[in-house]
């Protein structure tokens, strides 16, 4: 029996996907479950408009990274904080401290997760600070830590 693939079945094949399975299979195990429908032809042109929508969504994400990568690699983010001897800071710069800075320079919201900041700064001075925001791009912001004052 012919099968259209609603999720991703492990030995089988991704959601999307049309496999030849066998017909006691198909009907008491991947149908009931809702991992599968037969494949007849309105079923494989509703997954075909589908996947059209998702490449389409998955495009305009991609356009809009892009955009963002490039607003983000023009930024400097300056924070002016107390600093001791040998410019060692009286605490440190976080990943979160950075997604905060570039909420207020971008003016949308910022996940703190997609910062890749190896460990706090601690020391003044400037930094290149990689962001990803998608898989496969990555862009680097520059960060200015001044003493205050």
């Amino acid at each position: 029996m012919k099968i259209l693939l609603l999720q991703n079945v492990k030995g089988l094949g991704k959601a999307g996907d049309v496999r030849e399975v066998a017909d006691g299979y198909a009907r008491n195990y991947l149908i009931p479950r809702g991992m599968a429908v037969p494949a007849t032809p309105s079923n494989l042109r509703k997954a075909e408009h589908q996947k059209r929508i998702e490449e389409e969504k998955m495009k305009r994400l991609a356009e809009d990274a892009q955009a963002l990568a490039e607003a983000i690699s023009n930024l400097t983010l300056t924070f002016r904080v107390k600093a001791g001897e040998k410019d060692k800071l009286f605490g440190s710069i976080t990943n979160a401290d950075i997604a905060l800075a570039l909420e207020r320079e971008l003016g949308r919201p910022f996940n703190k997760h997609k910062i890749e900041l190896e460990e706090p700064i601690k020391q003044l001075g400037m930094y290149n600070v990689p962001i990803k925001l998608m898989p496969g791009l990555v862009s680097e912001v520059r960060v200015v830590v001044e003493r205050e004052g």
